[in-house]
């Protein structure tokens, strides 16, 4: 299994099926990558839009050091839209533990790497797909690095790291500088899908982090796809630990915009949550009452708090033909 994705099962094939619907993911981090696994049992064409707040760790690094927009998401999607154990991908994959670049990941420094030679990130990241033989398409939701910046319990926030942390009621989010914009290819993407997924992942700093880019979600809006909300398995630290299924969906909508009609898709099955953190849960009368159609599935036949990509991809695909 690719160790970037922890996702519970490896798809082992990197052949789409040419008559299947062309899908868009949208958010970042490992959650993102798994629902690309998961797409991949099942569509014709993928799309990932990426967001681009990040600040920790190696990307926020590179992204201090040079400008670049954070590499570490686009990275984790390129190996799961890769999934062929080639060279190209251990090396991508390859952490570095010692000197002056412990931390980083190959696949960072070759992302920065590739944006030195052309000036231009969305183009490096489709160098790297083409590289790697990434069976989709990766697209940072903006060509730029973006500043989060929300408003928790009436004082200003920034920062993507500081965000996820905080305890208390995020009531708005908004990307920094002003006037930035999204790709316009993550547009069109946004307008010939035939399915938008939502997540897994990151609920405030991920998902709605893409969202909030001017225009994106009015692209989202206006897309005749079935817009498809993933709900995490467990709760998350800081952004989420002491919320509902029902509130998180609510905390999507408010800070993003998003509207129904839409599916909701949710775990049914048993779940091991760490210490601290709950199960999350939502009911058919909870997604109605709201506009939305829940379906549910069993995301993780064995407990643990990691989406498995064969079965999270069948319940995608029914989310997908019975919207």
């Amino acid at each position: 299994m690719n160790p970037e994705t922890e996702t519970a099962i490896e798809v082992a094939t990197d052949l789409l099926d040419p008559d299947g619907p062309s899908v868009v993911v949208i958010g970042g981090g490992h959650g993102q990558a798994a629902a690309l696994e998961a797409v991949q049992t099942y569509a014709g064409s993928i799309t990932a839009l990426v967001a681009v707040g990040d600040d920790g760790g190696s990307s926020g690094r590179l992204t201090d050091a040079m400008g670049i927009p954070p590499p570490g998401d686009v990275r984790r999607c390129l190996l799961a839209l890769s999934p062929n154990p080639t060279l190209a991908a251990q090396l991508f994959g390859h952490r570095f533990r010692s000197g002056d670049i412990a931390d980083h990941s190959l696949g960072n420094l070759m992302l920065a790497g590739l944006y030195e030679l052309t000036g231009d990130f969305a183009l490096a990241v489709e160098m790297a797909g083409d590289l790697l033989g990434a069976v989709g398409d990766v697209i940072p939701i903006a060509n730029q690095p973006v500043t989060l910046e929300a408003v928790v319990d009436g004082s200003a926030v920034r920062g993507q790291v500081t965000i996820s942390a905080m305890k208390g009621t995020i009531e708005r989010l908004r990307p920094l500088p002003e006037g930035v914009r999204p790709h316009p290819d993550a547009l069109n993407a946004l307008g010939m899908a035939d399915q938008i997924v939502i997540g897994p992942g990151s609920l405030v700093t991920s998902l709605c982090a893409a969202l909030v880019v001017p225009e994106v979600m009015e692209a989202v809006l206006n897309s005749p796809a079935v817009k498809t909300v993933v709900l995490n398995l467990v709760t998350q630290r800081g952004e989420t630990e002491d919320l509902t299924g029902a509130e998180q969906l609510d905390l999507l909508c408010r800070i993003s915009g998003l509207l129904p009609p839409g599916v909701v898709v949710a775990n049914n099955g048993p779940i091991i949550a760490p210490p601290g953190l709950d199960p999350v849960e939502i009911s058919t009368s909870e997604t109605g009452e709201r506009g939305w159609r829940l379906v549910p599935g069993i995301m993780s036949p064995t407990g643990r708090p990691v989406h498995d990509a064969i079965a999270l991809g069948t319940v995608l695909e029914r989310a997908l033909l019975n919207p």
